[in-house]
């Protein structure tokens, strides 16, 4: 049985979600971006009116203003993308429960299961596009493939709100004359590897001495052969057997520069909270804590050390966080920013030998205490529960963690 395999991409997502808040920015040139003052003023996402001014992701917000001076600029709320994600995702698994995520705005889905053919792929992929706009009020394009690169091609080729049918028939007359770097995973770095081989076009790829792929690429060279002559077989995969985070972290970059213990305890209690809840989240503690320190002269280090049990709480995150950093830092000069890793991993159910039962004892209530206060979160926000300390300092109390960035390897 030939697959029939979709790319669902929500359109301009993040700008989505935050004019489904606010209808009236959807009629003006949006970007999602960070804050100059938090030295993260760089464009995260925009909509369509702001890309006809090229306005591009990840340049400077001035730039981008500079383009186009009406430019509105907000700061990200990625609770709010995670919620319209996870319902988007409800949607699909009416469908089939081969989905496997790729970020919080894309997902290949499985169909072969209830499609006939291509012409029913196209008219499930269309459903499915209609069920979205209109249950949630963001439109997605939808890549119809056999194999998951074209797919995601095909998602690509027409945005937005569309459907895009690539059948096997059609790759070389409608996928090989397109440029080499349209193909998944071919960044700036390997693309212009694969120019200076003259290898322009993905025809050209498919056409390609295998040998030559494997000299200046080694296994990838023989992957980006396959995915260029559609030969691509790996399965959409359940979400249950997605693989499992081998490390959990997050960062930030300060609104102002740390000068003192306090400054960063504040700082890693903030941290710690978001590493705690990610754990959590996953059913999984960790042995293993990193702290990464980068001072304000760009100097940067990390220092880890076991922790004395498995855990996925915040205290003894912070705890341990706090011994890491007073031992190895020596205030010479104020610091930048601060991430938090863990890693080394053991499931929750595993069992674990405490010294007293009044230890034991005391953990279950924290434990419990912790998972209370994550329901609180993923019902209300997660400012609606916060630290008292955090209160010391609200401009650090009030950078949501899950705003920062996440050590979660993809798939």
């Amino acid at each position: 049985m030939e697959r029939k395999i979709l790319h669902i991409d929500f359109n301009n997502f993040y700008s989505s979600v935050e004019s489904l808040k606010n209808t009236e920015l959807s009629e003006h040139p949006l970007a999602v971006a960070g804050d100059p003052r938090k030295r993260h003023g760089i464009i995260l996402a925009k909509n369509e009116i702001a890309k006809r001014f090229g306005v591009r992701t990840g340049e400077p917000i001035w730039k981008a203003k500079q383009k186009c001076p009406a430019l509105i600029t907000i700061a990200p709320h990625f609770n709010d993308y995670v919620r319209i994600s996870e319902q988007g995702r409800k949607i699909i698994e009416e469908y089939s429960s081969r989905i496997e995520p790729f970020g919080l705005d894309e997902s290949w889905v499985d169909i072969s299961n209830i499609a006939t053919g291509f012409l029913d792929a196209e008219h499930i992929a269309n459903e499915l596009r209609m069920r979205i706009k209109k249950e949630l009020g963001i439109s997605v394009s939808i890549g119809v493939a056999n194999n998951k690169p074209f797919a995601k091609l095909g998602s690509d080729l027409k945005k937005p709100d569309a459907v895009t049918v690539l059948c096997p028939k059609d790759y070389r007359s409608r996928i090989w004359p397109l440029p080499v770097s349209n193909l998944l995973f071919i960044g700036r770095a390997t693309e212009l590897m694969l120019l200076d081989l003259g290898i322009e076009t993905i025809g050209d790829l498919a056409r390609s001495n295998l040998d030559l792929l494997k000299t200046q690429f080694g296994k990838w060279g023989i992957t980006l052969h396959i995915f260029a002559n559609g030969a691509d077989d790996s399965p959409v995969r359940f979400s249950q057997q997605l693989t499992a985070p081998k490390s959990i972290g997050n960062g930030v970059t300060t609104p102002y520069d740390l000068k003192n213990d306090t400054d960063v305890k504040l700082t890693l209690t903030m941290l710690c909270e978001s590493v705690a809840s990610r754990l959590r989240e996953n059913y999984v503690r960790a042995r293993t804590i990193h702290v990464s320190i980068r001072d304000v002269g760009l100097s940067s280090f990390t220092r880890q050390k076991k922790l004395e049990h498995p855990t996925y709480l915040a205290s003894e995150l912070l705890c341990a966080a706090m011994e890491l950093f007073q031992a190895n830092y020596n205030w010479e000069v104020p610091i930048r920013s601060l991430t938090i890793t863990t890693s080394d991993f053991i499931m929750e159910q595993t069992p674990m030998q405490i010294t007293l039962w009044q230890e034991e004892e005391k953990r279950i209530r924290k434990e419990k205490l912790a998972h209370t206060v994550d329901n609180i979160r993923s019902r209300y926000g997660h400012h609606a529960v916060l630290r008292g300390s955090l209160l010391q300092d609200m401009s650090i109390g009030a950078l949501n963690p899950k705003d920062e960035h996440s050590v979660f390897p993809r798939g």
